[in-house]
């Protein structure tokens, strides 16, 4: 197992649109494996490929308080949405950064896990919260695009003083 590099908002890199997972592999789930790793070290309750600079629509995530209950989706798509829900947001790519983003409080997803077997299964609450923030990330979508351009524009430009602090 290995950690993998978090990109950190504004890298355009996150902007990329994933591509569609086309082989269930030992590297693919040595990636999930990895993906994970990183995941729980950072620690994020979820992580997409993009983030991590692979462009494959593939995320991970664990929403138990136990940390024990860990799902891969890949190719994931959301079949029905309803409901509106506001919640606190934050993102291993916007390190630091709590927002409310108002997301679809119940979802039904359709995705394959690493192995290729395809499921469905509903999630509501926090869960269906992390998939709809995840799977903006396979978009090149980030939470900031939700919330108004000063407060983007604030979070981008105190994310890039650190950077060049911890670059110098």
């Amino acid at each position: 197992m290995a950690l993998l590099n978090i990109l950190h908002f504004p890298d355009p890199r996150l902007r990329t649109v994933a591509k569609a997972v086309t082989e269930f592999d030992e590297e693919l789930r040595q990636f999930v494996s990895d993906m994970f790793e990183t995941m729980y070290e950072a620690p994020g309750i979820g992580l997409a490929a993009t983030q991590v600079d692979r462009h494959i629509r593939l995320l991970v995530m664990d929403v138990s308080e136990a940390r024990n209950q860990p799902r891969c989706l890949i190719n994931p798509e959301i079949l029905e949405a309803d409901g509106e829900e506001e919640m606190d947001e934050g993102c291993l790519s916007v390190p630091g950064f709590y927002e409310k983003v108002r997301r679809a409080e119940h979802i039904r997803v359709r995705a394959h896990d690493e192995n290729g077997t395809l499921n469905e299964f509903e999630a509501e609450g926090i869960e269906a919260v992390c998939i709809q923030h995840e799977m903006d990330h396979l978009e090149g979508k980030l939470f900031v695009d939700y919330l108004s351009n000063l407060k983007r524009n604030r979070i981008r430009s105190k994310l890039v003083k650190t950077l060049k602090q911890q670059a110098s």
